[in-house]
This record gives structure tokens, C-alpha cells and sequence, in this order.
């Protein structure tokens, strides 16, 4: 099999190696093919170097240009003439052709990570799906509709390759081309970092520089808070984690020192790292999301001008295809999927906030489409959670920001590592004086101050026994770090008003403007300002936080009570940048989606007071019970509001009465005075 695909991929690289010379397309379409085909053949001669063993004899500059070279064509600076853009490539070789064939060369750019992990037959795959395309514009100029047939077969012939591979992938931690690099590496020769084939920018290079720097005794409590907080997520959610085997790792190229310290502490609670590369092929991300680990993003607008590109092939007879090969795959190696205890998740935050462009030229999915993207979430999450159950799973997710942030990067840095160690003792007392007051109430009512047009009326869980059952959780630093927030699943019925934030980022993409009314606790109205075109700023949400669905619901209300974070960013003038794991206890927020709970509805959990835990359902998740394909929307999108937009926020009883909570930006109620001691510094 091995001589089989050796043969294939030799074969395929002299044809390549034809085409970059020959004129047998037309002029406008052969500058296309030739630029594509140089690519694949640089990607060749990396292969050379790496199969002959002399990429490790290669300077730190010269690994840089390697590098460079790579991705050049997609930088900014560059990406306005490069093919992969579907505006260019339309304007240079017409609407439908251009757009079918940027699609073309963003998938052979996934050849860039096959290289580096060695998979041949991904090579051999994509080169034999360009030399294919290639072919068919010899003599006469093809239809549109045989080169996307061409692409559909592509697609639905190599599932059970790409997706099987990812699948196994993300359960199996013997897949272990990250994890050798982390453990084996000599991390004070920052050349490692160019052994993934991810890009390498200026923030992964002094990141890992930074990291050098800190004491082992820094990057241990780094390492420690992180895996602590996995561990703790198991405790407090009464889950058994000596069950299992296994952690998904995810990070971002830099801070392979702390990840080494994590994989220690992970191997210690019995579980092995399963470290797998964000997806690069069009059947194994998700829009333009990063889902595992990976290196700097060469160019977000790229990545979001390709978010859709599924459109060309997606309908009902692929969806089924894909679960078909979801569902065997997980069975194939459920005892793999059984031991899977959930992703642990090290974040970075501090680049400039992106707004992207809407590019018309970009393939869109139809609104047939965007419903079988809808189906294909909703059955694949069924069956992810029949094989990776989530009221066994857990996770922990913590954050740090890239030198790009400001020019005294490391002071933030330092500030970032206080924040996520904070002491929860000290938050968990103030934040239960928080919750009884709301367990108290019917609603809790949010209004915004100045141009903050926030009104909203969230409404509360009804308590049967006060005196053992309790709303809110309070949420110090396990599963979401840092400390703290209280949190809740509201009622929806009764829940309405708007929720207004002048600029928030979310998922990598920034808002302005953004303004969301409720109406039963289900989005009704949206807006935003990022664009001149109304329909393009409700599209532009359509697509990035409702995912495509007519509604959400409001799946979470919580208080965020990290006064701490708040002034740091203030301080140093990043709110902006802020990521929204830290930027959630800012302020309260708001998440829309499925709740907190989701998919471990069922289990029992306790505040650490002793009270249970009871308001984890909706009226849209409790239909797990009936049809789960209507209880889980498979999204979950947190929205805040930061302190200075805030005029009030209050519980109010049954009887009318109102506890305010927090006032004028500070909070107001007896025994949360401590949380005010830092505002003080802005003053």
C-alpha cells in the first residue's frame, strides 16, 4: 500500500512539474494553474528536505524563510492578487470559474501540514484533485457544473480518508506528531517552532522567547492553574475522572514550556495528551473557527472568505455520507472515544480586533443549505455525545495574551498570571452573598447607562425549596478561568428586552453596535453597525453568533465579578482585546445558544454551600427528553456588557420589591464592598 501511494504521489509530481511550463490551457487560466502548480512543487521539495532528514541542519533564518515562503501568498500585504482571494481570482478568470478555483488552491494550501506530519496520501489526494481540474480545461473550457461534480466526488470519495483520520485524531492519543515535538524538542532553540508547518509570526517567536525567560517556578503555577482547574471541573461536577484516559490538549504555537509542565501534571491524574492540529481541509473545519492547536493566522480574512466553501458541494446525500462515516468511525474505536475526559483549552488574546470584509465573489451557502448544516450539527453532536458522553466529559479553558498586545507585553503578561490566580476562596464567599439575593427574585432586570440601550428582563428559576435548592451557580476558576461570575439557565418565557453593547469581539470577529431583542427569552431582532448595508449586518450575525438558525435562545444570564480584570484592561487600554473568557467577568453577559449544561442535564451538582444546583433547563433543552434533535442547537455565544455601560443591574421579588445588585458601575450590595477595591485605582 506504502509503494502504491509512493508511486502515485511520484507520478503526480512530474505531471505537476508539466504543467507549471506548459501552455496547453488558456492564457488566463494557465497563469492560474502555474502559480498553483509552483506551490505544489515547493511543497515537493520541502518534502524532499524533510524525508532526506536536513530540515533539522537548517539555520533558525533559514527555517524562517522556509517559512515564509509557505505563506507569503495569503499575507496581507499580498493576498489582494493572490487566486486564493475570490475576488481576485473572479476578476482575473470570471465568476464561476474564479470562485471554484480559489476553492481549488485553498484546499492544496492544506498540503502545508500533511508535509510536515508525512501523510503522503494527503498529498497524492489533493495533487491528483488539481491535476484533475487541470485536465479539464485543456481544449474547450469546461461547465461549471462538471467541475463541481468533480469537487463533489472529491469530497464524498475521500470522507471516510480526511474526516475517519480526524475523528481518530482528536480520540487517540498514540497520534502524537504534536506531542513529540512538545516533549523532545530542545525549547530554548525556538527552531522547533517550524517543525508543525504552522506560520510562525513575530508573537509565537517571543512568546516562546518569554516563556524562556519565566522561572520554573512561574511556569509551574502557569501549568498548575491550568490543570488544577481540569481537575477541579471533574470534582465539583461530580464526574469520575479515573474513568478515563485521555485530555485533548489545545494551544497556540509559543507556549510549548507550559504545555511539556501540563502533559506532566495531566500523565500524574492518569491522562494522556491528545494533541490534534487545527482542521485545514475543507472537510475538516468548521467555518473559520480553529478547533485544536495552531500557529499564527496568516490572514483572518482569508480564512473567513473560505468559511463557506462546503457550499459548492454540500446536500443531503454528502450530509448522510458524513454521518455515515462519523458513526462508523466512533464505533470502530469507541473504546478510544469512552476515554476521552474533554478538551483542555490554553487560549491567547491581544491581536487587533478583526472586522472582515464581506466579499461577494466568496461562496455563500443557500438557505437549503445552511438548514442541512443546521441537521448535520445537530445529529453529529447526538452522535459524538452516544460514544463521548457529556455528563462524563469536562473541560477547563484559560487564557494569555501575545506580544502584539502593546509594547510592554510582559508587565500585561505578569498581570494576566495574578488574574488567573486570584484567590477563589475569597470570590466564592462574595459571590454566594450575591446569589442569595437572587435567589430571591422573579427577574432580574438590566439597564444600561448613557448610549447603552440595554433594557432587559431576564427571568428566574422558581425555587420549591430555598432552603436546599439554589439558582445560580457559583462559578470561581475549574472549568472557566479565571475567577468569578455567578450564573444561571433563565427562564425564557417572560425573559425580553434588548441587549446593547457599543463593540465586543466574539470568535475572532468584532462587533459594533451590537443590538439583540428578546422576546420570550428567544432572539427576535438583531443589528449591528459593522457594515453600510442593513441586510449585510443581519446577515453577518445570521451567519457568525444565531449559526445559521432562525432564533436562539438565551441559553445563560450571568454576573461577572473579576473587578481585577476589569481595571488591568482598563489600565492598559485593551478592553478591546480582551478575550471573552475574561471579558465575561467583566460585567454580566449574556450567552445565546444552549445552556451551560448541555448534554449533562441530569447530573446533580452543588454549590460549594451545599445547595443543589437546580436551574439547568429551558423549555427548548428539556425536549431532550421528547426529540433531542430540537434541545441542543450546538452553540453557545457569551455577550458582555462592561461595567461603565452599566446604570443598574437588580433582582426583583415577588412582591416588587428590588435588591440592587450593582449601581452606577459598582457594586452596591452588603458584602460585595471588596469588589469595588480595585475600582478605586481608576479613580
Amino acid at each position: 500500500m506504502e509503494k502504491q501511494i509512493q508511486e502515485r504521489y511520484t507520478l503526480s509530481i512530474e505531471r505537476i512539474r508539466n504543467i507549471e511550463t506548459e501552455k496547453t490551457v488558456g492564457e488566463k487560466f494557465q497563469k492560474f494553474f502555474s502559480k498553483v502548480a509552483s506551490f505544489l512543487l515547493e511543497i515537493d521539495r520541502v518534502n524532499q528536505v524533510l524525508k532526506n532528514d536536513e530540515w533539522k541542519n537548517l539555520s533558525f533564518e533559514e527555517m524562517q524563510k522556509e517559512n515564509q515562503k509557505l505563506y507569503e501568498d495569503i499575507l496581507p500585504e499580498n493576498y489582494e492578487r493572490s487566486y486564493a482571494n475570490p475576488n481576485y481570482a473572479v476578476e482575473m478568470l470570471g465568476e464561476e470559474y474564479g470562485k471554484i478555483l480559489a476553492f481549488l488552491y485553498t484546499e492544496m494550501r492544506g498540503e502545508i501540514a500533511y508535509v510536515f506530519e508525512r501523510k503522503e496520501l494527503y498529498l497524492t489526494i489533493c495533487n491528483e484533485l488539481f491535476i484533475e481540474i487541470y485536465n479539464c480545461f485543456e481544449g474547450e473550457e469546461p461547465s461549471y457544473d462538471s467541475l463541481k461534480e468533480i469537487v463533489y466526488w472529491y469530497a464524498s470519495d475521500y470522507a471516510d480518508v480526511f474526516m475517519a483520520d480526524r475523528i481518530v485524531d482528536q480520540i487517540d492519543w498514540k497520534q502524537d506528531f504534536a506531542t513529540r515535538i512538545i516533549m523532545e524538542s530542545d525549547l530554548k532553540d525556538l527552531r522547533y517552532l517550524y517543525s508543525y508547518g504552522e506560520y510562525v509570526s513575530e508573537n509565537e517567536r517571543r512568546t516562546a522567547e518569554h516563556m524562556n525567560e519565566l522561572s520554573e517556578e512561574t511556569i509551574c503555577k502557569m501549568a498548575d492553574t491550568y490543570t488544577e482547574g481540569y481537575r477541579m471541573c471533574f470534582v465539583n461536577g461530580r464526574k469520575d475522572l479515573s474513568k478515563k484516559g485521555s485530555v485533548n490538549v489545545r494551544y497556540t504555537l509559543g507556549f510549548e514550556r507550559v504545555v511539556k509542565k501540563a502533559i506532566e501534571n495531566f500523565e500524574k491524574m492518569g491522562l494522556k495528551p491528545v494533541i490534534f492540529r487545527a482542521g485545514v481541509s475543507v472537510l475538516t473545519k468548521r467555518k473559520h473557527f480553529k478547533t485544536g492547536y495552531y500557529g499564527a493566522i496568516a490572514n483572518k480574512q482569508y480564512e473567513y472568505d473560505h468559511g463557506a466553501d462546503a457550499g459548492l458541494f454540500l446536500d443531503k446525500k454528502f450530509v448522510e455520507r458524513k454521518l455515515e462515516v462519523l458513526k462508523n468511525t466512533y464505533e470502530k474505536h469507541k473504546e478510544l472515544a469512552g476515554q476521552m475526559a474533554g478538551p483542555a483549552v490554553m487560549e491567547v488574546f491581544g491581536e487587533a480586533p478583526f472586522a472582515p470584509q464581506s466579499k461577494k465573489n466568496a461562496v455563500h451557502l443557500t438557505e437549503k443549505q445552511e438548514q442541512l448544516e443546521l441537521l448535520y450539527d445537530s445529529k453529529s453532536g447526538q452522535i459524538t455525545n452516544e460514544y463521548i458522553k457529556g455528563e462524563e466529559r469536562g473541560f477547563t479553558i484559560i487564557a494569555y495574551p501575545v506580544p502584539e498586545i502593546a509594547d510592554n507585553y510582559e508587565e500585561i503578561f505578569d498581570e494576566v498570571i495574578r488574574i488567573n490566580t486570584l484567590d477563589a476562596s475569597l470570590y466564592e464567599r462574595v459571590q454566594q452573598t450575591i446569589i442569595d439575593a437572587l435567589d430571591q427574585g422573579e427577574y432580574v432586570h438590566i439597564l444600561g447607562k448613557g448610549e447603552n440601550k440595554t433594557d432587559l428582563k431576564v427571568q428566574l428559576y422558581k425555587l420549591e425549596n430555598p432552603e436546599k435548592e439554589t439558582i445560580f451557580e457559583n462559578c470561581v476558576a475549574d472549568a472557566n478561568i479565571p475567577v468569578g461570575e455567578v450564573f444561571t439557565s433563565p427562564v425564557l418565557e417572560g425573559t425580553e428586552g434588548t441587549l446593547y453593547v457599543s463593540k465586543v469581539y466574539l470568535n475572532e470577529l468584532q462587533y459594533r453596535d451590537l443590538e439583540i431583542t428578546f422576546k420570550d427569552g428567544k432572539i427576535q431582532e438583531y443589528t449591528c453597525s459593522n457594515f453600510e448595508e442593513e441586510e449585510e449586518n443581519k446577515k453577518y450575525i445570521h451567519t457568525n453568533i444565531l449559526y445559521n438558525h432562525e432564533t436562539l435562545p438565551l441559553g445563560e444570564f450571568a454576573i461577572g465579578t473579576n473587578t481585577t480584570a476589569y481595571v488591568v484592561a482598563k489600565r492598559y487600554g485593551i478592553e478591546d482585546k480582551m478575550p471573552i473568557l475574561i471579558a465575561e467577568k467583566m460585567g454580566p453577559h449574556f450567552a445565546v445558544g444552549d445552556t451551560c449544561y448541555s448534554w449533562s442535564e441530569e447530573n446533580r451538582i452543588y454549590n460549594p454551600n451545599g445547595k443543589e444546583i437546580v436551574a439547568k433547563d429551558n423549555s427548548v433543552s428539556i425536549l431532550r427528553k421528547e426529540d433531542v434533535s430540537k434541545a441542543y442547537l450546538q452553540c453557545h455565544t457569551d455577550i458582555t456588557i462592561p461595567y461603565e455601560e452599566l446604570e443598574e443591574i437588580s433582582v426583583v421579588k415577588p412582591n416588587g420589591e428590588k435588591i440592587i445588585i450593582l449601581k452606577d458601575t459598582k457594586f452596591v450590595l452588603e458584602g460585595t464592598e471588596m469588589l469595588n477595591e480595585p475600582l478605586a485605582e481608576l479613580n
